[in-house]
C-alpha cells in the first residue's frame, strides 16, 4: 500500500476529484443515513423498519453499500442487503436465515468477499459479493444451540488484514462483565481442520469490558475498537498493538472516553482520523491519536455501524 507510484499528468479526461462521505445505521428505526465528514448535509437514504441494521461497508468502485440486518435476536432470520449509494435498488443478497444475527461487516474487494460476525450464531462468516458461497470460518458454539445463550461465545466486531492473511474479531462477553476478548486467526482454514476445532486462534486481549466494532491501521500495526461496557475502561474508543504476544497483558490506550455505549467505528487512514458512533445517537470524529475530538451529530436514534468513503465528484 505504501509503494511509490509515478503520478500521471492530470488532464481533463483523467483527473478525478473525490469527496468524503459518511454512511451510518440507525438501528431502532431501520434507517441508513449519510452525511458529510463534518456532519452537514445529513439525510436518510433508506428506511426499512425493524430489521435492526448493524454493520455497513461501501464498495465505491461498484457504487454499492452493503449492510447487515440482525432481525429478531431469538430467530434465525438475519440477512445482508445491498443498495446503490443513493439508497435505490435494494437487493437481499443473503436472505433471512442465511445467518443468525449478523453484526459488523467488512469488504475484501480484491477477492470479492464480504466478512461478518454472527453474534447469537456464534460464528465468523463470509460470502461472495453476490451472496453466494456462504462459509463459516469459525464456530465458537462448542455445541451450544442457536441462539447461543453464552455471551462469551458471541462474535461481534471484525477486521481484516488481507495482505497478512489474518482476521481479527471481538467476543464481547456478558454486559459489563469484563470478559470481552479480541482474537486473531488465519483468513483461510488450516488444512484438515473445521470451523469448530481450528488450532490457529489466538487471544490477543482479554478482560475487556465489552468490545464491539474493530478497525485496523496496518501501516502502524494498531487495532482500534469501541467498547460499550461500563466506565472507566468501557464506553470508550481504544487502541493497542496488533503484533502482541498472546498473554503479554498490554493495557490498551483509551483514546475517547464517556461514550453512551460505543458501537460503530471506521478509520480514515488517508486523513489520519476516525469516525465512531454510540447507541445514544451521536456521531464523533477524532484524530487517530485521540486529539481534536468533536461531536458531529447527536440525538439521531440508536446508532450502530458506520462507514467512510471517498466518492467521485461529478464534473
Amino acid at each position: 500500500m505504501s509503494s511509490t507510484i509515478s503520478k500521471p499528468k492530470l488532464t481533463q479526461a483523467n483527473s478525478k476529484s473525490t469527496s468524503g462521505r459518511l454512511f451510518f445505521l440507525e438501528l431502532s428505526g431501520g434507517r441508513i443515513l449519510t452525511a458529510n465528514p463534518d456532519g452537514s448535509e445529513l439525510k436518510t437514504i433508506i428506511s426499512e423498519g425493524r430489521q435492526l441494521p448493524d454493520g455497513i461497508v461501501v464498495d465505491v468502485e461498484a457504487g454499492h453499500i452493503y449492510w447487515t440486518n440482525m432481525g429478531s435476536l431469538k430467530a434465525n432470520d438475519g440477512s445482508i442487503d445491498r443498495a446503490d449509494l443513493d439508497g435505490s435498488n435494494i437487493t437481499s443478497i443473503v436472505p433471512p436465515g442465511g445467518t443468525f444475527t449478523p453484526k459488523q461487516l467488512q469488504l475484501d474487494k480484491n477477492n470479492g468477499k464480504l466478512y461478518w460476525c454472527d453474534r447469537e450464531g456464534m460464528r465468523v462468516m463470509r460470502c461472495n459479493l453476490d451472496g453466494s458461497n456462504i462459509e463459516t470460518l469459525l464456530d465458537t458454539s462448542q455445541g451450544d444451540s442457536r441462539p447461543g445463550p453464552d455471551a462469551t461465545k458471541w462474535c461481534v466486531g471484525i477486521a481484516l488484514d488481507v495482505e497478512g492473511g489474518k482476521l481479527y474479531w471481538t467476543q464481547k462477553g456478558p454486559d459489563n462483565a469484563g470478559r470481552g476478548r479480541i482474537f486473531r486467526a488465519n483468513l483461510e482454514m488450516p488444512t484438515g481442520q473445521t470451523p469448530a476445532n481450528r488450532n490457529d486462534v489466538e487471544v490477543l486481549y482479554d478482560n475487556l469490558p465489552e468490545p464491539i466494532d474493530l478497525d485496523l491501521d496496518l501501516a502502524d500495526r494498531m487495532i482500534y475498537w469501541t467498547d460499550r461496557g461500563d466506565p472507566p475502561r468501557g464506553n470508550t474508543v481504544n487502541r493497542a498493538p496488533m503484533d502482541v504476544t498472546p498473554g503479554t497483558n498490554i493495557v490498551p490506550e483509551i483514546l475517547f472516553p464517556n461514550l453512551m455505549e460505543g458501537i460503530g467505528l471506521v478509520l480514515d487512514l488517508k486523513g489520519r482520523r476516525m469516525f465512531f458512533t454510540d447507541f445514544g445517537g451521536s456521531v464523533y470524529r477524532a484524530n487517530l491519536d485521540g486529539s481534536e475530538k468533536k461531536m458531529l451529530l447527536f440525538a439521531e436514534g440508536n446508532l450502530a455501524g458506520i462507514a467512510y468513503a471517498e466518492l467521485p465528484v461529478a464534473a
